[in-house]
């Protein structure tokens, strides 16, 4: 018996991209950080949310987070928008500048989401393909640029699933190629040279938002380094107008106080988050070592995982044997552009000893 009224085919998520929940001792899967936050902000924020109001609703604005974003950052608190995790936060912009007739502009093997928010909006999307070595081709872009003048163009930089890091040239070079927003997914921002970000791109205090510059925004989250996946918290820094069309999008209310306070807390604790980034490079540079060594295919990555086919074996078969060893990872083989790949999360030393040996056994 079908469902009455119809569901949209929208909706509908790509097959395979949602991650098994398996329980497992070694969970690789997901991009998270290995490490718990430090005990001392445990203790902080509970003695902050032993003080909140409970019965009032939050401040709609995040006016305290977003205070400390812009001063993490060195922009203007009027350049922040708040919200629950990354997706919400772009579901929020397509929500204020997507919609029918207008088109959005992705990089294919890229974050699923992007793609699957847009078709949620009603928004249009148009599918480039990166080249061999899984980077945008600045040529194609402007094409597709001229061809489909999209309202937002997404660069996922380091790229998930693949790892590599988009050059702020290339970020520069599509500024100039369209009239629409530039929207630059840095999810993964932390574990690359802080150079290299495109919020390098942006001026500092009192910037003058006439030029091309108003129509880059930057997205990050705090479920990786932060070790704060289970609050969903993530923010957009972009020009004032562009934060306020948000501001009229979102609902109200959208961001609780605990969540609020979760992130006013974890930016007092900005060094220990920075030593926790210099351990998880560490054993990513560790970990890509090895599976050279196993003779696996990698590719260079900018972020907290690790893209790799091994060799002439199937990748669904060495994923299922991984789980049969208590070891989970990504199983992306079926994926457009990804054949017989699969993806690795940077754990700790011993869970990636867990995985290097469990891998080595199986091939």
């Amino acid at each position: 018996m079908s469902y009455k009224p119809p569901l949209r085919d929208e909706i509908a998520l790509r097959p395979g991209y949602h991650s098994p929940q398996f329980d497992v001792e070694v969970a690789l899967n997901t991009n998270e950080s290995p490490f718990l936050p430090p005990e001392q902000w445990t203790s902080e924020l509970l003695s902050a949310l032993s003080k909140v109001r409970y019965n009032r609703y939050p401040d709609r604005k995040a006016t305290e987070l977003r205070r400390c974003i812009a001063e993490y950052h060195e922009v203007e608190a009027e350049e922040v928008f708040c919200a629950n995790g990354s997706n919400e936060v772009i579901e929020i912009l397509l929500l204020a500048i997507g919609g029918p007739s207008r088109k959005a502009l992705v990089f294919e093997p890229t974050y699923a989401l992007h793609s699957h928010i847009c078709r949620l909006t009603s928004t249009e999307v148009v599918s480039g393909h990166r080249d061999e070595s899984f980077r945008i081709d600045p040529e194609q872009a402007r094409k597709l640029n001229e061809l489909h003048d999209p309202v937002v163009t997404f660069i996922c930089s380091p790229n998930n699933p693949t790892g590599q890091l988009e050059s702020v040239d290339v970020v520069t070079g599509i500024l100039g190629q369209t009239e629409g927003l530039v929207l630059v997914d840095e999810a993964y921002g932390e574990f690359a040279s802080p150079v290299s970000s495109a919020l390098t791109l942006r001026s500092t205090k009192g910037a003058d938002y006439d030029d091309s510059l108003s129509r880059l925004a930057v997205v990050r989250t705090f479920s990786k380094v932060w070790s704060m996946a289970a609050f969903r918290l993530g923010y957009l820094i972009g020009s004032p107008q562009l934060i306020s069309a948000c501001e009229r999008a979102a609902l109200p209310y959208h961001l609780s106080t605990p969540t609020q306070t979760a992130g006013i807390v974890a930016m007092r604790y900005r060094s220990e988050m920075e030593d926790r980034v210099k351990q998880m490079t560490q054993e990513r540079d560790r970990l890509r070592a090895e599976l050279e060594r196993l003779k696996v295919q990698t590719w260079p990555s900018e972020a907290n995982f690790i893209l790799f086919r091994p060799g002439d074996r199937s990748g669904r078969e060495v994923w299922q044997k991984l789980v049969d060893s208590s070891v989970l990872i990504r199983d992306c083989s079926d994926w457009p552009g990804l054949e017989g790949c699969l993806r690795v999360t940077v754990g700790t030393s011993e869970e990636n000893d867990r995985f290097l040996d469990a891998l080595e056994e199986c091939l």
